[in-house]
């Protein structure tokens, strides 16, 4: 087969936040599908935090001088097995790369829904969208009524964990985000009540002004401080869901939060972490659950959409300093418009 491929390697480890000295993007021939693989052209790739971790020299983490992984869909574009059709779209997880050859065991293949956006199956029907989905009904086990404080709230899993929330029949829902434009983005479009920018003084003072009664659900994408001032907030029998700490990937010299240790005893709180690849057996459940919103309407993603391969590491970075609102998704540049979300330079 003619033609090249691009990849992008990870070739330095950071210390602190990443540049884009950290990658190379690396040219070769296209590759070459052997029998029983094929050949996939890759559309749309995801970005997201847990990148970041993977960078560092750890267990399972990206090695050096080699293609980065991540979700991403593709074309069949050749194919030496009967059970992947040319043209047919597929999930996999060899991203950060134009091109790649796959085994129909590395791949799943996306149902169709009539008014569903490709790029939904890598933010509210995706990864994203499934982070959200367990963390409120596996580790929350949120109830009708209940209130919840969100961290990060205007990423990807925290607007899709807004919106969740509020169908699932959230009562009061706060959330923090990174300036006044994305607080304000969350009471507008995604349903928050009240939203604030951590930057404007202590966590907990911010929390206490928009939750004075307290929550029931912290869902925590950030830990630090914020984790620390939701501990203070929450009532009895209150849960903490720990999907990520995105303030100490960048900061690896931040000081642990401190709270006070007695509260967990005290309002009998429960604190659980997750990794979102053991409920991938949910992933139905979550088609079955979103898919109606998505078609009605009453569920829109939230999506920040970036043209050009070739600006994947741009979008990730971006990401990692909280450019982006939503999840982003990098598209190649001959992909017709996703339809929804916003198409936002990432620099």
């Amino acid at each position: 087969m003619n033609g090249t491929a691009l990849t992008v390697h990870q070739i330095a480890r950071p210390y602190g936040f990443p540049t884009a000295e950290h990658f190379a993007f690396v040219e070769s021939p296209l590759p070459e599908p052997a029998a029983g693989e094929a050949l996939v052209e890759n559309l749309y790739w995801s970005v997201d935090p847990y990148h970041r971790e993977m960078m560092d020299e750890v267990p399972g983490g990206f090695p050096l001088h080699a293609p980065l992984e991540g979700r991403t869909l593709g074309r069949v574009v050749a194919s030496r097995t009967p059970r992947l059709a040319e043209g047919e779209i597929l999930f996999h997880r060899q991203g950060w790369r134009t091109h790649t050859v796959v085994t129909p065991e590395e791949v799943r293949r996306l149902p169709r829904f009539d008014g569903v956006p490709w790029t939904a199956y890598l933010s509210v029907l995706g990864g994203t969208g499934l982070t959200a989905y367990v963390g409120l009904t596996r580790i929350a086990r949120l109830q009708e009524g209940e209130d919840l404080f969100v961290s990060a709230a205007a990423g990807g899993v925290g607007t899709a964990t807004g919106r969740f929330a509020r169908l699932l029949g959230a009562g009061r829902l706060v959330g923090s985000a990174g300036s006044a434009a994305k607080a304000g983005y969350l009471v507008r479009e995604v349903g928050y009540d009240a939203a604030f920018d951590y930057h404007d003084g202590p966590v907990a003072d911010l929390l206490g002004a928009v939750a004075p009664d307290g929550v029931d659900v912290f869902v925590d994408n950030v830990g630090g401080e914020q984790l620390a001032a939701a501990v203070r907030a929450l009532r009895e029998f209150g849960r903490i869901v720990r999907i990520g700490t995105i303030s100490q990937y960048n900061t690896p010299d931040a000081p642990p939060p401190r709270f006070d240790y007695a509260d967990i005893v005290e309002k009998s709180l429960r604190m659980e972490g997750f990794l979102v690849s053991n409920y991938r057996d949910l992933q139905e459940e979550l088609y079955e659950f979103a898919v109606p919103h998505l078609q009605s309407g009453r569920l829109a993603p939230d999506e920040t959409v970036v043209d050009g391969f070739e600006h994947i590491v741009d979008a990730f970075l971006g990401m990692l300093h909280g450019r982006n609102t939503g999840k982003i998704i990098v598209r190649e540049r001959t992909e017709a418009p996703c339809g929804t979300g916003t198409r936002t330079p990432v620099s």
